[in-house]
């Protein structure tokens, strides 16, 4: 044996060309093996006719990402087998197809009267108003979708439609969620939404073709939308309409999809429905859309869909089209070096990034930052590679809390947030970036709790430093800038110095979600608090509260003592 190998290290010794040759192939060899176990290895959900044992074919992989669509355009069609495809399978078949009734008869009692129970319990949110037809060439709503085969809950469905400001939530298949603001089909049997939640398994999802659909009463109306526009609501038609809303166009057929394309083809950013009449404009002071109308004021039938409100002459209904307002895009820095350096100070995770942007899009002027954030820079803060003192910039993003780094700005703006939702912020922040999300496997994990006995304490101790060392301090609250932010914006731009024109707020308004908030599509389905850490945190929040008040201050928002 010994000379044998002695033989072939001569041969190859003398033949290199030869040893590295057999080494690829021998390399080669071994990662197809791999790949082909790697393909026939995918993950498949059980207990469905999309698995081998319902249905012919390959079992279909977990797929937990999102589909957005507007029509719904690429939905693919079922084969005959009776196997439902998603969307991301191009089928050849040109006929609908209708999908097998579940093998699951037995337990669909049973589940239907949990379900019922459990969307009781819902009713403070979102309203169930039963089960409807669908079907995968023509949605029964036709809104944002997205699927997740292992972890879907009502909650989450109802939660991500909410947030996009949609009317309706329905849930499809145990695992499909649709949003949407019109339901485009009839009803169907009760008995026929039967599927139980992928993630919830004491709730209904819908059926085969099936949407268990709820109406949502607490979704966010300033932010509802239609297609690729934004409901905005009914409003008083202005008193000078023609100067307000200064294009206009005769639509005897009149609907809001006719509305919006018209006004975004006229470039502008506001679509208003008056009945017959389609009016385009930008939000400006002869039409803030400050002063809400009731709906109903508006709550006319247009023409060519009897199922669309579409306002008339007096009370018009308000969309906001993807036409950007450019009118408070411009930013440059200051064009001489500032005087005084003024902090926008904050707990991290307390949206000082959105402050950022909302102040620059407000004054038209480039902010700086006590630190340098390169994906920052490339999303558009020039001001990041500045020297914080190199005054050409607005004002100066600060995380720091001691007293030396306080006394060198000559005032600030102190931006607090929930401590609750500060810290998962910031937690999602530093495991997952700037819009990103932490891994569950962090939540679950020691991170976590490490995380909170190190980060409340700061929480508290940073608010405190900056009321004790500041020398002239705005207090600002991240949840009033959202309910309010034409008024605290104001405030924040009169502490800066700077005249920013009203059109300019109202242009701001329009802009003010940029790229910089994270999507609700991943939302902990679990409260990470446990009851120490809430404990703790109510004790800093009685602090905080107690040292605003001693400074003459509005205290905490009553949001923060939840819990």
């Amino acid at each position: 044996m010994a000379k044998l190998l002695l033989k072939l290290q001569r041969y190859f010794r003398r033949r290199p060309v030869r040893f590295f040759t057999l080494l690829a192939l021998y390399l080669a060899a071994g990662s197809l093996v791999f790949l082909h176990s790697g393909f026939s290895g995918e993950p498949r959900v059980p207990g469905s006719p999309r698995s081998p044992a319902a249905a012919e074919g390959p079992g279909l992989p977990y797929l937990g990402v999102m589909q957005l669509s507007r029509g719904f355009k690429a939905a693919a069609t079922m084969p005959a087998g009776g196997r439902r495809l998603g969307p991301w399978f191009k089928s050849t078949s040109k006929e609908p197809s209708d999908r097998g009734k579940s093998r699951d008869n037995g337990g669909a009692r049973s589940r239907a009267l949990r379900g019922r129970s459990g969307r009781e319990k819902e009713e403070d949110r979102a309203r169930y108003i039963g089960c409807y037809q669908d079907n995968t060439r023509q949605r029964t709503l036709r809104g944002m979708s997205f699927f997740d085969y292992k972890k879907m809950t009502v909650f989450r469905c109802q939660d991500n439609c909410a947030e996009r400001g949609y009317l309706y939530a329905g849930l499809e298949f145990g695992a499909e969620c649709y949003c949407g603001h019109k339901i485009q089909a009839a009803n169907a049997s009760e008995s026929e939404c039967n599927m139980a939640c992928k993630g919830e398994r004491s709730n209904t999802c819908g059926g085969v073709n099936r949407l268990s659909i709820y109406r949502l009463e607490l979704a966010q109306e300033s932010a509802r939308r239609y297609g690729s526009a934004i409901f905005r609501g009914c409003f008083r038609r202005p008193e000078n309409v023609s100067i307000a809303l200064p294009a206009s166009q005769l639509m005897l057929n009149m609907s809001v999809d006719k509305c919006v394309d018209f006004c975004t083809g006229k470039e502008f950013p506001l679509a208003a429905l008056a009945g017959t009449t389609c009016r385009c404009g930008f939000p400006s002071t002869l039409f803030p859309l400050h002063e809400r109308e009731d709906e109903q004021l508006c709550a006319h039938k247009c023409a060519a869909e009897e199922f669309e409100s579409c306002g008339s002459a007096e009370f018009l209904l308000v969309y906001q089209t993807q036409v950007q307002d450019n009118r408070c895009m411009d930013r440059r820095f200051l064009p001489s070096r500032a005087k005084q350096l003024v902090a926008l100070a904050s707990f991290p995770g307390a949206g000082n990034t959105w402050a950022r942007h909302l102040i620059e899009l407000a004054t038209g002027f480039y902010t700086g930052s006590y630190y340098f954030d390169g994906s920052l820079y490339n999303k558009g803060f020039k001001g990041e590679r500045d020297h914080w003192r190199s005054g050409r910039t607005i004002c100066i993003k600060t995380h720091e809390s001691g007293q030396k780094e306080i006394e060198s700005f000559d005032s600030a703006i102190l931006l607090i947030r929930n401590p609750y939702k500060a810290l998962m912020a910031e937690f999602n922040r530093k495991y997952g970036g700037h819009i990103g999300f932490a891994a569950h496997a962090h939540w679950k994990g020691k991170e976590w709790p490490e995380f909170v006995a190190n980060y409340a304490p700061w929480w508290a101790t940073h608010t405190l430093d900056w009321l004790r060392y500041g020398k002239k301090v705005l207090v600002v609250h991240f949840e009033d800038l959202k309910r309010d932010l034409f008024v605290q914006l104001q405030r924040m731009v009169a502490l800066l110095g700077v005249t920013a024109c009203e059109d300019r707020l109202l242009c701001v308004e329009g802009q003010k979600d940029g790229n910089f908030k994270r999507s609700g599509l991943r939302k902990l389905e679990f409260d990470p608090y446990t009851p120490e850490m809430r404990k703790a945190i109510g004790g800093y929040i009685r602090t905080v509260d107690a040292a605003l008040r001693l400074r003459n201050l509005s205290g905490v928002p009553e949001d923060y003592y939840p819990r």
